[in-house]
Formats: C-alpha cells, sequence, structure tokens
C-alpha cells in the first residue's frame, strides 16, 4: 500500500498535469515547480509523470472517441476523414524528426532558468501579438485545413521542445499565426497531442523501464485516474471559454510565471535543470 503523502502527492500533481497539459501554459513548467515544491522530484516522481501524461492523453482520445472511430472507419472513402488523418500525421512529423535527432542535447543544455523564463515570457507576448493582430481566417474547421496548414502547425509544435514553450501554446498559437480559426487550432492543437503525445510517451517507459515497479500501482491508478478527469474537464472548458474569450489572459499568465521562475530560481527555491 503507498504512503498517503505519497498519494496526496500524486492526486496533486494528476491534477497539475491535467489542468495545464492542454492549455497553452507549458505542463512541465507547472510540474517542475509542483514537483519541487512537494519534494517529489526525484527518480520515481519522473516516472511518475509518464503515468500521469499518458492518462491526460487519454481524455482526449475519450473527449473525441466518437471523430477519431468514425475516422478511422472512413479514411478510405470520405475525403475530410482521409485529409484529417494526412494532416495529422504531416503535422507529426517535424517534431518527431527533430526530436530525435536534438532531444539529448535541448534537455542537455535547454533546461534552465533563463530558457525556461525567457520561452515562458516570449510565449506570452506572441499570444498577445497573435490575439491583437488582424486575425485574417482562411480555415474555420479542421475540415478546412490542407496539409500546408498542417505542416506549418507541425513546425510551430516542434519549438515546443523548447522547455516552458508549451506544445498545445505552440501549436495553438502557431495556427492562429497561420489563418486558423480559434477552435480549428485548438481542436487540431488536441488531435495533434495524440500521435506526438503517444510517442513521447513510449519512448519515456522505454528509456526509464527499469525505474517502474509494481508497488507503484496504486500512485499511478490514483494519480493517473485524477489527471484524466481534470484533463477531460480542461478540454473541454477549453473549448467552452474559446468560444467568448480569446486567449489573451494566458499570455499575462504566462509572463507573471516566467516572473516566477526568474525569481525561485534567483533564490534557489526550485531546479528548473536536468529534467
Amino acid at each position: 500500500m503507498s504512503d498517503p503523502t505519497l498519494l496526496m502527492n500524486g492526486i496533486i500533481l494528476g491534477i497539475v498535469e491535467g489542468l495545464t497539459e492542454f492549455l497553452p501554459v507549458s505542463s512541465t513548467g507547472h510540474l517542475i515547480l509542483a514537483g519541487q515544491l512537494l519534494g517529489f522530484n526525484d527518480d520515481k516522481g519522473k516516472v511518475f509523470e509518464i503515468a500521469i501524461q499518458f492518462a491526460a492523453i487519454l481524455a482526449v482520445v475519450w473527449e473525441y472517441r466518437a471523430r477519431l472511430a468514425h475516422t478511422l472507419a472512413s479514411m478510405t472513402s470520405e475525403p475530410a476523414s482521409s485529409r484529417l488523418a494526412i494532416n495529422l500525421i504531416v503535422a507529426f512529423l517535424p517534431a518527431a524528426i527533430l526530436g530525435f535527432l536534438f532531444l539529448k542535447q535541448i534537455k542537455s543544455y535547454l533546461f534552465n532558468p533563463i530558457v525556461v523564463a525567457s520561452a515562458f515570457i516570449i510565449g506570452g507576448f506572441l499570444i498577445l501579438w497573435a490575439e491583437r493582430r488582424q486575425h485574417v481566417i482562411h480555415a474555420e474547421s479542421i475540415d478546412d485545413m490542407t496539409w500546408r496548414d498542417a505542416l506549418k502547425v507541425g513546425f510551430a509544435q516542434a519549438l515546443s521542445m523548447i522547455p516552458g514553450t508549451s506544445r498545445s501554446g505552440a501549436t495553438i498559437i502557431g495556427g492562429l499565426f497561420f489563418g486558423l480559426s480559434r477552435r480549428a487550432a485548438t481542436e487540431f492543437s488536441f488531435f495533434l497531442a495524440i500521435p506526438t503525445m503517444f510517442a513521447a510517451t513510449f519512448y519515456d517507459v522505454y528509456k526509464n523501464r527499469d525505474l517502474f515497479s509494481m508497488d507503484d500501482i496504486a500512485l499511478f491508478a490514483v494519480g493517473g485516474t485524477v489527471s484524466f478527469i481534470s484533463a477531460f474537464l480542461a478540454v473541454r472548458g477549453l473549448i467552452r471559454f474559446i468560444s467568448r474569450h480569446d486567449f489573451t489572459v494566458f499570455a499575462w499568465y504566462r509572463i507573471a510565471f516566467g516572473i516566477i521562475v526568474l525569481i525561485s530560481a534567483q533564490m534557489g527555491w526550485v531546479d528548473w535543470g536536468n529534467h
């Protein structure tokens, strides 16, 4: 039976992961901060993050299960389904290729307070710019996207390998710059998360396979369940939110969080390296 304190830490981190994974605010940055404050940033903590990330992506699969099932069943018979499948493959490739080539170097050299804080703050100002510029929309829904749109979003997603950038933030804001509506950019970000995060999760599981233990099943089950529920609520909440608001609130939040990163690093409260 897992330690009650450890289970509580798992619940807290599950909530943090679920709520931040699909918002344009960087779940990695929030997990680093929360893990440090809870004293749960050792090897077990890193493996636990893999489990709750996997649970979060399952929430998207569940939310869009009907569309995913229909796409798989009709890829060869319906143009919209085949176009979505092709777009996801095209958008997945840039991050997959660049991650395979440079992920080790990125983790070695870019996980430091200056890079993390800069990514938060720069991302915040890019959101403000994206929302205040004239937004010419040529794709109201994901069905209107071309493979060129998908490729551009894919290269935007590749920027999320820079710590603090946010995968969802890069894809959503990139989509806005490239002429997608807020809903199209957000939903395509959700769909693109599925192959991207599945690939990242399986890679991390393989790389850290020796750290998994049967003793942690209860911890993973509790944290994963909480992550799934909170991610499910976050996905639905974000879709409702953007129907009435823009992303400006997330921009100011990122800027404030970037300042917190700098202060916490300067004061020695949080170790923002080697994650």
